[in-house]
């Protein structure tokens, strides 16, 4: 067979193919297929309803960050709660303070009372709303040892934890009395 016969035979078959199959291919069996694939993705599914690893997607949705509680600004904590414990620890400097965790970490404090004694205190802020439990306070203490000069660790009175989150909850309460809530 000549190259000629096999060129004519392939434009022949391709005459006598039928149309509708590529329209359907194209427009889908019911012919609306094509605006229907502009409003949906891949699989079918809006992008409202179609997501990358759940309901949120990857980085969310919209409607996801409208129902936000948190609205994405301010203190995930009491407000109260954060800035009475940044009042009460002023005189201590700050490491770490993390108002969407509600921790606060000071450096160590030497008092110029006692030069052979420092403290580092950590506050825990626990909930929304302020409440006696909604605060922890941990104190930790060290002391020059008596070879070397070299801190160690010592023993910290427990009621000291006590008295600075009784104090953190005073000025709590003053701050809420002025903000008139």
């Amino acid at each position: 067979m000549s190259i000629a016969a096999i060129a004519l035979l392939a434009v022949g078959m391709a005459g006598c193919a039928d149309d509708s199959s590529s329209l359907e291919r194209n427009t889908g069996p019911s012919g609306d297929r094509s605006r229907n694939d502009v409003r949906s993705g891949l699989g079918g599914r809006t992008q409202e309803q179609g997501t990358l690893f759940g309901p949120g997607g990857l980085l969310g949705s919209k409607a996801d960050k409208k129902t936000d509680s948190g609205g994405g600004t301010g203190v995930a904590v009491n407000a109260y709660l954060w800035r009475a414990s940044l009042d009460t620890i002023n005189f201590i400097p700050l490491v770490s303070a993390d108002p969407f965790g509600g921790v606060i970490i000071t450096d160590w404090y030497t008092p110029s009372e006692t030069p052979n004694e420092r403290m580092k205190v950590q506050v825990t802020i626990l909930d929304r709303e302020l409440r006696a439990d909604g605060v922890r306070v941990s104190v930790f203490k060290q002391q020059t040892s008596p070879r070397g000069g070299n801190w160690v660790d010592a023993q910290v009175d427990p009621r000291t934890n006590i008295d600075i989150e009784n104090a953190i909850l005073t000025r709590a309460r003053q701050l809420r009395i002025a903000g008139g809530s």
